[in-house]
């Protein structure tokens, strides 16, 4: 008995290709996103006046910021890959792959934001690393490459 590895099909191969692709693309709208929608409000000031007119001219300052629209436009882009690769992979191998932006967004708010990041927040991105590590070694789609057209087709002779 000798162990060998099976070839991968070209189905599974093109899958995870296209899976990693939009995986990517995620995490850099994503993180892209927070990053901006964060310096957008820094830009705007803290909300420390509950009253209407305040709430107004906060309002009106949020819907007039560049550095906003960019980041509300960078999260729609995510949210379009997210609702792409939901479309054939497994939930629980997207969310948990996508959380690579948990390591990227403290990077960019200590780089370009100027954050401070303890110790104790690294060594939990770094937590966070390692667990992405792992989900990313399994396959993206659990219950078949072809599982929603083969359950479309078998209600289709109903």
């Amino acid at each position: 008995m000798t162990l060998t590895s099976s070839p991968i099909h070209p189905v599974h191969h093109r899958l995870r290709a296209k899976t990693l692709t939009l995986l990517v693309l995620m995490v850099v709208f994503g993180s892209a996103g927070d990053v901006l929608l964060s310096k957008g409000m820094k830009q705007i000031g803290p909300v420390t006046d509950w009253s209407a007119a305040a709430l107004a001219r906060v309002g009106y300052a949020t819907l007039t910021s560049p550095t906003v629209w960019l980041g509300v436009s960078s999260l729609t882009l995510f949210f379009i890959c997210y609702l792409l690769v939901l479309s054939w992979a497994d939930f629980s191998f997207v969310l948990p792959a996508s959380a690579a932006s948990y390591v990227i967004v403290p990077l960019l708010g200590f780089t370009l934001l100027g954050e401070s990041v303890s110790l104790i927040r690294w060594v939990g991105i770094g937590l966070i690393a390692v667990g992405v590590g792992f989900v990313g070694t399994t396959p993206p789609n659990t219950t078949g490459v072809n599982s929603h057209a083969s359950s479309s087709s078998a209600g289709a002779g109903k």
